[in-house]
């Protein structure tokens, strides 16, 4: 995998090669796969949160800590992600997350109480930072077609995931809490053999050319970039929003499992298209760091609309849709400038960028469920709509450490 020399060489996503997108080495497709079973078994867990709630009588708070142990872990493992890679290379990393995740859902579903619960949610988010940052740096070193397709074939991939994985969990779920559990065990062991059928086992240049391991410092290294951490701390600020709606809206829907099943479905559908077809045009006409301020102030105004409108069911399953059309933009804009935005390697800067936004991932939803019962359902909303405000401010304030990436387009 070669690193760059130039923090200003970011890449363009060009509607206008959209044709390249689907012409990928079979390899690419393999974890294109995987990628989607991995994300779904993410969203299978949503829409049975009030359902595990009210089952192992527990609070909103406390069932909310399934995704703060995941997402804290997930943090944290992503800096040891480069350094694992470059040891096991990138075929054997990725089986080695799937299988984490595979044993650990399986013992989920045979959990008796939701502490028992939490701490396999740590082990899931150790499996997933193994699979998650290695799948990305695979299909852009793996990608025949350029860096900005690759990333929005990755995009599209978690779309999917994560708009098929909550209308399978609440199908689950109706049936029992645990089936959805058992339901992922069963759906990494099938990414596990796509894999390793498919999947070459050197899976990028620096491999194959014999390069020298990765440091575990080398996440905190790539750090000192200010581009990459000014970006990083944005998406930490953004994914208090984001985790918001993901850990603690499915409790104030009032809905069953199979019912907030479809609402994240439309979510996830919204996530998946605009991902692939509205952030290319976005970034076309207004720029990448443009494009960005734009969907983070739409993300503001729709958050505080849940947080007026709390009782008010249609308004909310409406909000919620509608911010997976915000963030399947956002998240491919970012994602696009912090794998151009430094001049380290893609894996290390995937990692370093990672650790930041899983940060806010893991604060999110435990302090969304305290904030509901320390005062009301609406605050949470509030609290996430001024997290998000937050990382609009932090742009604008470090705008000159990250110009280079419009500038740069604007030139090409």
């Amino acid at each position: 995998m070669s690193s760059r020399t130039s923090s200003s060489a970011t890449v363009r996503i060009d509607p206008q090669e959209a044709g390249g997108l689907f012409r990928q080495p079979l390899a690419v497709w393999a974890v294109f796969f995987a990628s989607i079973i991995a994300f779904m078994g993410m969203g299978l867990v949503n829409p049975i949160l009030p359902t595990l709630a009210k089952q192992l009588q527990a609070s909103p708070s406390e069932v909310t800590l399934l995704f703060t142990s995941y997402n804290a872990v997930m943090a944290v493992a992503m800096l040891i992600t480069g350094s694992v890679s470059s040891r096991l290379g990138s075929k054997g990393t990725l089986l080695l997350g799937i299988g984490i995740i595979a044993v650990v859902a399986a013992f989920g579903g045979l959990a008796g109480n939701i502490w028992t619960l939490v701490g396999l949610r740590g082990g899931w988010g150790l499996g997933n930072a193994l699979f998650v940052a290695t799948a990305l740096a695979a299909i852009v070193s793996l990608s025949s077609s350029g860096t900005a397709k690759a990333i929005i074939l990755y995009e599209a991939a978690v779309g999917l995931g994560i708009s098929v994985g909550p209308l399978l969990g609440g199908t689950l779920g109706s049936i029992s809490w645990r089936a959805p559990s058992i339901g992922v065990a069963v759906l990494m062991i099938a990414g596990f053999i796509v894999l390793s059928l498919l999947m070459p086992k050197s899976s990028t240049k620096s491999q194959s050319a014999g390069k020298s391991t990765i440091s575990l410092l080398a996440p905190f290294r790539a750090m000192k970039h200010r581009s990459l951490l000014v970006l990083g701390i944005v998406a930490a600020l953004y994914n208090v929003g984001f985790f918001t709606i993901m850990a603690y809206a499915p409790f104030v829907m009032g809905l069953h499992p199979k019912g907030l099943g479809y609402v994240f479905l439309g979510w996830g559908f919204l996530l998946a298209v605009t991902s692939v077809f509205m952030a290319p045009k976005l970034q076309q006409w207004f720029g990448t760091v443009k494009s960005m301020c734009m969907m983070l102030i739409l993300f503001v105004l729709d958050l505080v609309v849940m947080g007026i409108f709390t009782s008010t069911q249609w308004v909310v399953i409406a909000a919620v849709i509608f911010a997976g059309a915000i963030l399947g933009n956002n998240n491919t804009l970012i994602t696009t400038a912090v794998m151009d935005a430094s001049p380290v390697e893609r894996s290390t800067a995937s990692a370093a960028y990672s650790f930041l936004r899983f940060l806010g991932a893991a604060i999110a939803p435990f302090m969304a469920g305290k904030l509901s019962e320390i005062f009301n359902p609406h605050v949470p909303f509030f609290v996430g709509a001024g997290f998000v405000l937050l990382s609009v401010w932090f742009i604008w304030f470090n705008y000159e450490h990250i110009r280079h990436i419009d500038k740069a387009e604007a030139a090409h």
